[in-house]
């Protein structure tokens, strides 16, 4: 594989094959092109070297037209499949006591957040350090347990009784599994996490029932939801949080294509931090139910994500939290290729196609979960269970 310094990139030129940030990382796929804003993040994140197998060119006759849609991610297949996978491959194991303990610890943190904004709204007091701190704990309990953590479903009473805590914790997770595959240094990732947790603060400052109305808003409604990043990036300045946190608070409906909210900004004028928000806030409300819309199941979520109708959200950012969270994300029950049915447990890190399945009813000699790798040979997925067939297997 090629090494190609980062000061050498220029401007509206593309590589032939994938550009990795590392043997399983891929920046570029195929004609996407450099811009000033993909070289600028990896100045920011201090990477010095970008590696590929192609070579740098801005003859559009090399162009290789790239479509988001599941088909797309051919492309990120290793080229080497001489290894074949098999029922019976040996992967980590999720057991209901390990499950149990991640969930009490998760809601813990939830619980933690909760206390900032009731501790905002009672004493007007949002105390930096300890969230930071608070934070600091959350990136490592999830770099620790991200399988497992992702897994996690708040109920609907849970949600419904304290929307904008729930929101905000899932959000958060999300965000900071995207910067973890992003390979942020830990400052960042508590930065991220923190704008990440407070990100709809000044919703406190709106008519509750503006947002947990149960219809759907008035013309009135959506023009005072529109006002609450701005009310949170005061209420933020005003406690001296630093301008990074800020701004991810207030940008988080930016859109790339200018067409979001409250400055209508656009690619590179948008912070980092508000772009994964956006994504990370965007999945989890595309998957969340809410009383006047029905909840998409995690892969029509993800999908909805992929296809960046009107190119929304950051390609970079989603392609980190697609590797994340594969193509069927995990916790999400699939029919595969055999017949069996089986519940995503864990992503495969060199492709998000092929997670790694659990079997459900399934147990090896020892009692333990039957854990199996899907692939292009062998096991494959042949579909998502519909949310309907999901919970008929939750029930039994």
């Amino acid at each position: 594989m090629n090494t190609f310094n980062v000061t050498e990139l220029q401007d509206g030129f593309f590589f032939t094959e994938d550009l990795f940030l590392d043997k399983k990382f891929i920046l570029l796929t195929p004609g996407m092109p450099i811009t000033q804003e993909f070289r600028r993040a990896l100045r920011d994140w201090e990477f010095l070297k970008v590696f590929s197998e192609g070579r740098s060119t801005n003859d559009d006759l090399e162009r290789t037209t790239i479509s988001v849609t599941p088909d797309a991610f051919d492309d990120f297949e290793e080229k080497d499949k001489a290894a074949k996978t098999t029922e019976g491959t040996e992967a980590p194991e999720t057991t209901a006591q390990s499950l149990t303990d991640v969930e009490k610890t998760y809601y813990e943190f939830q619980a933690f957040i909760a206390d900032v904004y009731t501790r905002f709204v009672t004493r007007k007091d949002l105390q930096q350090q300890i969230i930071s701190d608070k934070v600091k704990e959350l990136c490592d309990f999830i770099r620790e347990n991200r399988r497992l953590v992702l897994r996690i479903q708040p109920s609907q009473e849970t949600r419904d009784k304290n929307y904008l805590v729930v929101h905000s914790m899932r959000s958060t997770v999300f965000a900071i599994v995207i910067g973890l595959q992003l390979k942020f240094p830990i400052h960042k990732l508590i930065e991220l996490g923190v704008a990440c947790i407070l990100h709809e603060i000044g919703m406190v400052r709106l008519p509750p029932q503006v947002y947990m109305g149960k219809k759907e808003l008035t013309p009135v409604e959506k023009n005072a939801i529109f006002t609450h990043p701005v009310i949170s990036y005061n209420i933020l300045r005003e406690f001296s949080f630093p301008l990074n946190i800020c701004l991810g608070v207030l940008e988080h409906h930016e859109r790339e294509n200018g067409g979001g909210y409250p400055r209508k900004l656009a690619k590179d004028k948008i912070s980092l931090y508000a772009k994964i928000i956006a994504v990370a806030c965007s999945y989890e409300a595309v998957t969340a139910e809410r009383p006047y819309k029905e909840a998409r199941d995690a892969y029509s979520g993800i999908i909805d994500i992929m296809k960046n109708q009107g190119k929304q959200y950051d390609e970079t950012v989603i392609r980190a939290l697609l590797f994340s969270l594969s193509l069927y994300p995990i916790g999400l029950y699939v029919l595969l290729s055999n017949n069996k049915i089986g519940q995503v447990v864990d992503v495969n890190p060199e492709n998000p196609k092929y997670p790694i399945v659990q079997l459900v009813g399934e147990a090896k000699p020892d009692g333990t979960p039957r854990v199996v790798e899907t692939g292009e040979y062998g096991i494959s997925i042949t579909r998502p269970l519909t949310k309907e067939e999901g919970a008929t297997l939750i029930k039994r």
